[in-house]
């Protein structure tokens, strides 16, 4: 088995469990944060909404700039949730494909995270996949998942079921 197959069962499971908690993200609460230092729900989803699409900047790139000082700044919408399951499905499918192809020695390839052009971790492709875009992706959709409780939504089950779901599939 590929390493690329291998990581496909896992991120089928993580975009389809991903998919079911932004399904539950409600409309007319998108400015609704928990907080002040918190992202407004909408962000907060419309990021998990982008993050599969980060595949191809790990597997096709050696180096990323999240905070160039000379480019472009990232900014967030606010989104109808049928917008971002459009802009989810896009991106997984994307992150999918990019994964399916890339070949086993290309995930040795070392790649490289900075900020305002200064290198925050050097890791070869595999790592970084799992850690900048997998777990990363689990992270925020977590986070996601506290603020459809926090706004009495149900929250589907992830790894095991929720108090709404009760041992039932979301």
């Amino acid at each position: 088995m590929t390493i690329a197959e291998q990581l496909l069962a896992e991120w089928d499971i993580e975009m389809a469990t991903t998919r079911t908690v932004l399904e539950r993200v409600p409309d007319e609460r998108g400015a609704w944060k928990p907080h002040e230092k918190s992202f407004p729900m909408a962000h907060l989803a419309q990021l998990v909404a982008m993050m599969p699409s980060w595949v191809t900047v790990v597997l096709e790139q050696t180096e990323f700039d999240i905070a160039p000082t000379d480019g472009p700044k990232g900014s967030y919408t606010i989104e109808k949730t049928e917008k971002l399951l459009a802009d989810f499905d896009k991106n997984a499918a994307v992150g999918r494909a990019c994964i399916a192809r890339t070949p086993d020695e290309a995930f040795d390839v070392m790649w490289t995270l900075k900020a305002a052009g200064e290198a925050q971790s050097t890791l070869p492709r595999l790592v970084a996949l799992r850690t900048t875009v997998t777990n990363h992706l689990v992270h925020h959709r977590a986070q996601l998942g506290l603020y459809l409780r926090l706004v009495d939504e149900k929250v589907p089950s992830m790894y095991g079921p929720s108090a709404d779901t009760k041992g039932k599939p979301s």
